[in-house]
């Protein structure tokens, strides 16, 4: 592989760690780029995974040291969201993701009304409407499932149910998210990894701008908080589901 892939996959990497640092949807960059350069899907979205574990492992440590997780509760979580992303991994070892690739696009489109419409959702904490245990095994089991099968747009859909579920202001949400995204890439990779769909070189150089990317993005975050989430969380959005609705009317 020439120089020049490697150097606009780098660059790839580093818009991704950054977006998803900030809103999720860092994939909607990270999966095309690989399958430009000629991945086959699977191996697109389990090379996908290991080099976006490196932007959010550096994104969930800023956080952490900011005060904006508690990992005590959170236990729960990451072992339900572990849970999920093995048996989505698995899953996609055996399968393919069509039937969600059709899905997925309409239920981010109903977070994006939502979102536009109560302009105050995520500005302050609210009163929270599940249990934290409840919440996490609803979410980890079902989002964990997601993001080892698919994955495109777990971050969106972890920051609005950590909002309208737990009653999370938008950037205690997206530390909250970090670390579930976070645990759902390393059960998912360990999965990949047995099934020998992990291409390394590409993954790594793309690991390397997502170091890069999710230091930028979080500092962002932890200095400017819901202002900067809120645009950013909508357009990442819009722009993820006009994508995969495209994709859909194109095949």
């Amino acid at each position: 592989m020439e120089w020049l892939t490697y150097g606009l996959l780098f660059g790839a990497g580093l818009g991704a760690g950054f977006v998803d640092a900030i809103a999720g949807g860092g994939g909607l960059i990270t999966v095309p780029s690989l399958l430009w350069a000629g991945l086959p899907p699977q191996y697109a979205i389990a090379t996908n995974r290991f080099q976006s574990a490196f932007g959010t492992a550096v994104a969930t440590w800023s956080y952490h040291r900011a005060g904006l997780m508690n990992l005590r509760e959170l236990g729960s979580g990451i072992l339900f969201t572990a849970l999920g992303a093995i048996g989505g991994a698995m899953a996609l070892a055996q399968g393919n993701p069509a039937v969600l690739r059709r899905i997925i696009p309409w239920l981010l489109l109903g977070i994006v009304v939502l979102v536009w419409m109560k302009p105050d959702l995520g500005g302050e904490p609210r009163p929270p409407r599940l249990g934290r245990t409840l919440f996490h095994l609803l979410s980890g089991l079902s989002l964990g499932f997601y993001d080892g099968f698919f994955g495109p747009g777990t971050g969106t859909f972890w920051a609005m149910a950590c909002v309208w579920f737990l009653g999370l202001d938008l950037r205690a949400a997206t530390g909250h998210t970090k670390v579930m995204n976070l645990t759902s890439n390393l059960a998912s990779i360990a999965i990949y990894l047995y099934s020998g769909l992990i291409q390394f070189d590409i993954g790594i150089v793309m690991a390397l701008g997502q170091l890069v990317g999710g230091r930028l993005g979080s500092g962002l975050v932890i200095t400017r908080g819901v202002r900067l989430i809120r645009p950013v969380f909508l357009s990442v959005s819009v722009v993820l589901t006009g994508k995969l609705l495209w994709d859909q009317m194109a095949r």
